[in-house]
Formats: structure tokens, sequence, C-alpha cells
């Protein structure tokens, strides 16, 4: 016997539609990629996005058609969001911190028949673009090409292309299952590899980010999302908040510390999302600015580890809550979300706060593990330590042209992290499994030492590394770069580890340096750090 209830498919267009329908005045603030911000709502951003994805069908595009996105997080940019996966094509948004022969790759290999970029980004295509073997429309996200028409002929602007598409068009009827987003990883090992989403994924993901016990965006909220629309879909935001029809504050190029002030500010944003480094620089402009960042209720931080400096800083300076979450592109990328459980209001409040440094539990629809190297399920007990695998509603089954033989082990994905998990299910990420530090058999988290280090008032950023050791295989090395108008001793910035970690896993050396290289999603590049100071213990 079935039940007897409607089945209605989950689709991104049912996402927009009730976004149109229900909260169509609700506002979207815009910075505009050459300056200045505009005023749009939920009710515009729709009836644009109908407008694109007839436009779309007008060229001739096949369904599944990849339509590629170089761009900022702007109105324009939202409304392919929903145009794009909407009409049944494929929005596969692209980083354009990616070498270009990193980006000639992805956009060859996905077989990008459209291109929308942002102004910015005219150079960066023009170099590139006699190397793209599918390439047939490249559409400007501003309101006429002007000068973009000299270095691309043929590009169009997005304004006269939406022109050409009806308001009145009626979102298809897709099966749930369809490809809806195609996104790269970033690539710190080979080619990148693309994730492709379906609407299905997309919608449930909407729904766990939006659970209480998760990130809990809602109608009242003021959001802006400064994670980059390229990386990993904003973590899911401009879904989740069109699910429930959230006013969102759209950042634009500016992703300086001075810049997203005065937007929290102006805006009355209640709940912001970015990574550590991003949070730093806002927290050195509040501090110099006087800004006390009043309406800001919450900050949700990914993408690496967050320091715990960083945690008590926001709650005790400002007020703000830090959710600590943690996830991947293969994951959509929500994997955990760190929120209390109810016996831990009866804790002391210290414990309580420390509590929220880890990476969180499981939200309902994924499902984590840790497994020692024969694939064992290792002890929920805070201690063991093993590799962290996962399984769920929204995680990839394969990547885009593989196979689940080549990308799953026994059904779970290996996320390359090295976790502990204890009986709540919080989970700990002590490293990347190719960055953790092996000394004389024992493990030691870099990830433990740079959250440390990064407290240190004279440093700026900082990272660990293995070095090679002639006695022990390998000892930590810290990395560091001086904050402005300071010049530490090695001395001096090793003492902040005394009594805070065994001395054994103290760092036996600091070196300084002027930067930190990164890649493309801002993750430091530990192999590069390793070529350059990995033997700097044995020379």
């Amino acid at each position: 016997m079935l039940g007897q209830m409607m089945s209605k498919p989950l689709l991104i267009s049912s996402l927009i539609a009730h976004a149109e329908k229900y909260h169509a005045q609700s506002e979207i603030v815009s910075v505009n990629t050459g300056g200045g911000t505009e005023q749009s709502t939920w009710g515009q951003v729709a009836q644009n996005a109908r407008r694109l994805a007839s436009a779309l069908a007008g060229l001739g595009l096949e369904p599944q058609t990849r339509c590629g996105t170089i761009a900022w997080n702007n109105r324009r940019h939202l409304e392919i969001y929903f145009g794009v996966s909407g009409g049944g094509f494929v929005c596969h948004t692209i980083n354009p911190r990616l070498f270009p022969e990193q980006l000639v790759y992805i956009l060859n290999h996905a077989e990008d028949k459209v291109l929308f970029i942002d102004a910015t980004f005219v150079p960066l295509v023009a170099a590139i673009r006699d190397k793209l073997e599918h390439l047939e429309h490249i559409v400007l996200m501003e309101s006429e090409v002007g000068d973009a028409a000299e270095k691309l002929p043929g590009i169009i602007a997005y304004e006269d292309l939406i022109a050409q598409g009806d308001a009145a068009y009626e979102w298809p009827d897709l099966d749930e299952y369809t490809a809806s987003g195609l996104c790269y990883t970033s690539g710190t090992t080979g080619n990148p590899k693309g994730v492709l989403y379906s609407h299905r994924s997309t919608v449930l993901h909407s729904f766990g980010i939006n659970l209480a016990d998760s990130v809990a965006i809602s109608a009242a909220e003021v959001v802006m999302p400064v994670v980059p629309m390229f990386h990993v879909n904003a973590w899911g935001a401009p879904y989740a908040c069109a699910m429930v029809g959230a006013r969102m504050v759209m950042p634009g190029p500016g992703l300086d510390g001075a810049s997203l002030v005065k937007l929290i500010d102006a805006n009355k944003v209640s709940l912001a999302l970015g990574v550590p480094t991003i949070w730093l620089g806002l927290l050195n402009e509040a501090k110099k600015s006087g800004s006390t960042l009043d309406s800001l209720k919450r900050t949700v931080v990914g993408g690496s580890a967050c320091p715990p400096s960083m945690i008590t800083t926001f709650r005790e300076e400002y007020g703000v809550e830090t959710i600590h979450a943690w996830g991947m592109t293969e994951m959509s990328p929500v994997g955990s979300i760190n929120r209390p459980l109810a016996k831990h209001a009866d804790l002391p409040i210290e414990e309580q706060h420390r509590l929220r440094e880890n990476q969180g539990r499981p939200v309902f629809g994924v499902e984590l593990e840790i497994l020692d190297d024969d694939g064992n399920p290792l002890p929920h007990d805070g201690e063991a330590q093993g590799d962290l695998v996962g399984r769920g509603h929204w995680i990839l089954d394969a990547y885009f042209r593989s196979t689940t033989e080549e990308t799953l082990t026994n059904g779970w994905f290996d996320t390359g992290d090295v976790a502990t998990m204890d009986p709540d299910g919080y989970v700990t990420i002590k490293d990347r499994s190719k960055d953790i530090i092996k000394s004389g058999g024992e493990w030691i988290s870099s990830v433990e030492l740079e959250n440390i280090a990064i407290a240190h008032p004279m440093l700026s950023d900082a990272a660990v590394i293995g070095a090679r050791h002639k006695k022990w295989d390998e000892r930590p090395v810290l990395v560091a770069v001086k904050a402005d108008g300071h010049d530490p001793s090695e001395e001096t910035i090793l003492e902040i580890f005394e009594g805070k970690i065994a001395k054994w896993q103290v760092p036996d050396c600091v070196v300084f340096t002027d930067v930190l290289p990164r890649n493309a999603t801002g993750k430091v590049l530990k192999r590069d750090l390793r070529d350059t100071f990995g033997d700097v213990l044995v020379k």
C-alpha cells in the first residue's frame, strides 16, 4: 500500500516561485561591480530569472547545456542561479582565482556553451577565449557592453539578453534528479574535479540549512553571503534564502573589512557567512572604525578551521554568535553545524564556549563516520582519530564524467580529513590527512597549533607544516606573518604555546615570511610551504 499524498518534484524553480509569490517585496541589496548599490526584490529577481530562462531557450540551447558564470555576488548572478537551473540548464559557477590553464580545462571539460561574466573578468576571458572549444555566447553582466566589445567581439549585454525573454515564461516540469548546478574543486592535486548537483539535492540541502539546529535562516533575517557564489554556490545560501524569503545583501567585489562593515551597518545585516580570513579583516576594521556591529547577531564560519580567539572576539566584544560549520564542494557543502544540545546549558560557561570551537554535529541528511586504515569504524569517544567519511542526500555519488566506483569506497565518500567524533556526534577536524604531522609515531594536529598561533597579537597569519627531521621523521614548524608594526622574535612567538599543549608538540622553530601562499578558495597551500621550508631542520 502506498501513501495517498501529492507528489511534487523538488525543483530549484519552486524556490524562486515561492519567493515571488509570498515574499515579492523582500529586498535584495546588491553592490554593483562598477561601484554603487542597487535595490531589488525577490519579485523582480524572479521575473528576470524567468526572462533569462526564456531567452536561453531562444538561443536554441539543448536541455542540460552548461552555462558558466565568472562573477561576484550580485543581483544578476542571483538571477542567473535561478534562471539557468530553473530553465532546465546547468549553472556552472567558476572560480576566477584559478590559473588560466585551469580555467581553460574546466570550461572545456564542462563543455560550457554560454559564459556570463562580470566586467572585472573581461581581460581574463579575452586572454583564453581562443582556447575555449565549446563556447558560443559570452554575456556581460551589465546593461551595455561598452569597451568589452573590443576585447570580446560578439559579447552581449545581460539586460539586452533578458529583454528578449518572456516575463510570463512558465517553469518547465523537470525530473527532480535532473542536473542543476556544477562546481569544480580547487584542484590541490591534479586537474579540478566537477561536482554535479541535482535539483533534488539542492532543495534538500536548503532544507538542511534552514533547520533550527543548523543555520536556521528565516524571513526575518537580513543575510549577507560573503562567501563567493562561485564557492560551492555561496554555501547554498541563495537557495535557502529564497526558500524562506529572507532579505539579502550581495556584497559584490569589495570583500575588504571596511566595505563589509559599512554594508552590515547600513543594511542592518543580521547573519553573514564567510571564511576566517574574511572575518579577521572585518574584526580589524570594526575595531579601527569604532563600529559595534549592532545589527549582526550570527556569523557562519567555514572553509577552514575558525581560530578560537576569533570566536571569543565576536562573542565578547560584539555579542555575535559564531556558528562553526564544516563541509566540502562534494557535500553541497554542509556536512556538520556546531549547535549546542539542551544538556549543554548546565555546563560551566567556559565549557560551553569550548564546545563551540569544533565542527559540530551532522545535520539531518548527512551521515558521518571515522574509519581506521583498514576501513573499520572507530569509537566515538572524542579521542580516536581516523579518516572522516560521509554519505547522504546531498553528497556526490560520482565526480562529473567519472564513476561511482572511482569516487566512493564501500558507499562512503572519503573527505581527506582526519577527525575525532564524540558520543554526541560532535566532529573535531584534526587535519587534512596529507597535512597531519607524524612525529616519532605520534600525531600532531597542525590545525590545533595554528589556532593557538593566530591568537598572538604580533601575528597576522600563521600556518604549521611538518618539516623533515633526522631523528623524529617530522617535526612541526610554524610559518608566520608578522602583524603591521610588530617585529617579534622566535622566542616571543613560541611563548604563546606554553601551558596550552604538551611540550613535545610545540613547534621546533618559527620561520617568518611576508605572505602565506593560498589556493583559489583561500586555503593555505601547505605543499608550497613544505617545498620552501620542509628542510629547515636538517640544514
